[in-house]
């Protein structure tokens, strides 16, 4: 039995991973429970899951989601602050950490330093602060467990390897919805038409992210980290069909690939279960359903955010942690229709040059960092 706190229960991943962990109640228990706003979802689960916990942290929905609970014993509290307090709850064996956004940093940290093993959705907090969480997690001895289906595709592929026997990995992308498309045709996108992932059913922002293959720049930050890789070792191949999660190619010139059906159910189940397999009865991949598998080059130079995200991970310091906060300033802009789809590039492009870097940041660094970018984004947007 796994005593498991779910940062972030009410979105894509959140809810997932509670459809397995009901399917499987003799090996989960739910201690925690956190979400933003959306409080009528979270009293429903609060109320089938009887958590010790439960985080709102949009403070306006706080009475309603403490009465709601107040003939229980579930514990409420509201505010970002008592994500922490969900994380490092005594007798939580895992962390799911599903928040979407840089917002997931301080309650990872309070998890590795509480001793807790990180089921890693949010993969925001290593791009905002790789070298400081995998420090953290290796000197408290915490395991991070990837449930992005391509890191969690490369971490399956390494069990019972070395990586240091690692030549090169490959991150595949779908190549979203504007796949083989020019400058011409981004510049009109619309919201609803980035919103047409073809393969995956996703949370709006990351949904963005992966039409503007900003998502797979963020992967190839969070995979450094989390493989110990230099840059030149993460490669992003388009892969349209999204069965083949991604590979990991070895010195010796052998290659290993993860394959599937395009379901976040089963990295997520890999992730609660680690690092033994349980039988699932999740749909089965059909050879005969996908007769061809297809590669291509991305093209970094019409989705210029895959570029930048490279350039920022070569210069390091705090650089990824501007493009993931200018990133984010500019998703919502865009969701709310008050940018093109090309300029958020520019403005993330601008953020790169303008933000002081910092070679060697700490923790106050990045929440700095993070803070000035978010109000300079803003400024470039409103302007």
């Amino acid at each position: 039995m796994k005593n498991i706190s779910i940062l972030g229960s009410t979105g894509s991943v959140g809810t997932q991973a509670l459809n397995v962990i009901e399917a499987n109640p003799d090996l989960y228990k739910i201690l925690a429970l956190t979400a933003h706003s959306n409080s009528n979802l979270l009293i429903e689960q609060a109320l089938k899951f009887k958590p010790l916990l439960v985080v709102v942290t949009d403070d306006s929905k706080y009475q309603l989601v403490k009465t709601a609970l107040s003939g229980t014993n579930t514990k409420v509290l509201a505010g970002e602050a008592a994500l922490c307090e969900a994380a490092a709850l005594e007798g939580v064996d895992l962390v799911l950490t599903a928040i979407v956004g840089s917002v997931g940093l301080s309650p990872t940290v309070a998890a590795i330093k509480a001793g807790k093993d990180i089921a890693l959705a949010n993969k925001e907090t290593l791009v905002v602060a790789g070298d400081l969480i995998t420090a953290l997690a290796k000197a408290h001895n915490v395991k991070i467990i990837p449930v992005d289906s391509e890191h969690s595709a490369i971490f399956q592929c390494l069990v019972g390897e070395s990586n240091s026997s690692i030549e090169k990995i490959y991150l595949t992308a779908s190549g979203g919805p504007f796949r083989g498309k020019d400058a011409e045709f981004l510049r009109s996108v619309t919201k609803a038409q980035a919103l047409k992932h073809p393969n995956w059913v996703m949370g709006a922002k990351i949904t963005i992210d992966s039409a503007s293959l900003m998502n797979k720049g963020l992967e190839v930050i969070e995979a450094k980290w989390l493989f110990d890789l230099e840059v030149d070792q993460i490669d992003v191949i388009v892969h349209p069909q999204s069965i083949v999660h991604s590979l990991v190619q070895f010195n010796d010139g052998s290659m290993k690939a993860q394959m599937g059906l395009p379901d976040m159910n089963l990295p997520i189940h890999y992730a609660l279960a680690y690092p033994d397999r349980i039988h699932t009865d999740f749909k089965r991949f059909n050879f005969m359903d996908y007769p061809e598998l297809n590669f291509y080059k991305a093209d970094q130079e019409t989705f210029r955010n895959l570029e930048l995200a490279y350039t920022a991970l070569r210069r390091g310091g705090n650089m990824p942690c501007i493009i993931n906060a200018a990133n984010e300033v500019v998703v919502e802009a865009f969701l709310q229709e008050r940018i093109g789809f090309l300029q958020m590039s520019d403005v993330i492009a601008a953020c790169m040059e303008e933000i002081a870097f910092v070679e060697k940041p700490s923790l106050n660094n990045y929440l700095e960092t993070d803070r000035y970018t978010r109000i300079f984004a803003g400024q470039l947007v409103t302007n």
